[in-house]
This record gives C-alpha cells, structure tokens and sequence, in this order.
C-alpha cells in the first residue's frame, strides 16, 4: 500500500507537500486561535509538518494518516526532531473512508480530497470525525484564471476546465454544502515556486544516484519538461487554498 512511486522520488526532501509554506501553515493555526489540547485530525497528512508543528507551537494534540509509507516515517522523525512524539500519532495507511475513534476539534484535508471522491465527499467524511462546533479544514486548488481550452487545463495536470471551480465559485459551493466559510489562507506565488521547483533538484540528483533505475527514464522526460510546463501552465492559472468552514 503505497502512492505512485514517482511522488516519492519527485517531493522526497518536501516537508510540505503543497503550495503552502511554513510561514502559510504558522499562518493558519494562528488564524483558527488554537487551544492547548485540542485534537486535529489530518487525512492526507504527507510528512506530517502541520501536525509537528501545530503540537510544538500550539500543544494540540493529533493524528495524521498517509498513503505514503516514506511521507509516514519522515513524519515520524519530524515529530521526534521537533520533541512531539508523544502528542502526535502518524498512521501509515489508507485515509479514504477513515473516521476517528475519538471526535476532533479540527478535521483536516489539504490537497487530496480525491480521498472522498472530492470536495463535498470529503467534507462529508471529515465531519464524522468532528465535534460539534468543530472546524472542517479543506485545502483545495482552483482557478485563477478559468483555462481558455481543456487542453491549457490538462497543462495544468487536470483533466478539463471543470475540475477545478473559480475562488468566487468554490466559496459558493462551500455555502451550497451548508457550511460557513470563516477563515481562509491562500498559497501565493512564492510559495507554489518553491513546491514545484524543488522537485527539479531532488529529480536530478535522483537521477546522478540511480542512473540504471526502471524509473530513470520517465524522472528524467519529467525533469527535462515540467519547468517549461509549470511556468507556461500551472504558474499562470492554478491557485491553491485552505478554507476553514463550520456547519450552520
């Protein structure tokens, strides 16, 4: 049980394994006024750097499950590193469909709502796992600018115009779901260089250690492309933010 191999070459040394930058993340867990002991909950939760940090800063407590066995045990080391081992729980595992034993302050997943089948589903997930007058945390890419052609959105790595909604439109469909949107944190420019340029460095020295590996050739189509690709599309169209929501 694992990702595609390919994602554990390309964002190996991420900590984030999104647009969103530590300064972004501190941003967040200020923005949600954090209590000492409040549990999160993070589907998705990558190399763990949300719930390492928060449990420093904030002394929440939390649990995060990942597909990724590597993403797992980094985070594993990012919690002893940071002295949160004892007040982090990180689960290599599946979080499609997981609902926690023990009802959370906070319900998260940013950038892989594909766990739910997509925004509304995984909001639906999210809040079997979330206390009454809790908060639903979704971190969702969406248009800057609506792609001309589906083929400028599969530049994007979508797969048409209408995977993704406008900003203005996803907040509405925030609304539809019956939840209030109260805070939210966009990833800005900055932030989306560094998440997709660092993967070029990891490929290359990738490739200068495993030159004979059976993945060699398509990290190496990967790295010779994605820099033209990322500035041509994902830089000019594609957007990426966290929205906190509360039920009405």
């Amino acid at each position: 049980m694992d990702i595609p191999r390919i994602f554990n070459i390309t964002e190996s040394a991420h900590r984030i394994h999104n647009p969103f930058t530590p300064e972004k993340l501190a941003t967040l867990g200020a923005a949600l006024r954090l209590e000492s002991g409040a549990r999160v909950l993070d589907l998705g939760s990558g190399s763990g750097e949300m719930l390492c940090t928060w449990a420093r800063d904030h002394g929440i407590t939390g649990t995060g499950i990942d597909l990724s066995q590597l993403f797992t045990e980094q985070a594993k080391l990012r919690a002893k590193e940071l002295g949160v081992a004892d007040r982090v729980e990180l689960i290599h595992g599946d979080a499609a469909g997981y609902i926690a034993g023990e009802k959370a302050d906070v319900a998260a997943c940013l950038g892989a709502t594909w766990i739910g089948g997509g925004v509304a589903g995984t909001i639906e997930l999210l809040a079997e796992s979330l206390r009454t007058g809790g908060f639903i945390l979704i971190g969702e890419p969406y248009w800057l600018q609506l792609p001309p052609t589906d083929d400028v959105a599969q530049g994007c790595l979508a797969g048409s115009t209408s995977d993704f909604l406008t900003l203005p439109k996803l907040l509405a469909s925030f609304r539809d779901l019956g939840y209030d949107v109260v805070e939210m944190v966009l990833a800005d420019q900055d932030g989306w260089d560094r998440y997709e340029a660092a993967k070029w460095l990891t490929m290359r020295r990738w490739l200068e250690a495993n030159p004979d590996d059976d993945l060699a050739a398509d990290v190496r189509a990967k790295l010779t492309s994605e820099p033209e690709r990322y500035a041509t599309f994902t830089r000019e169209y594609l957007g990426l933010g966290v929205f906190v929501l509360m039920a009405r």
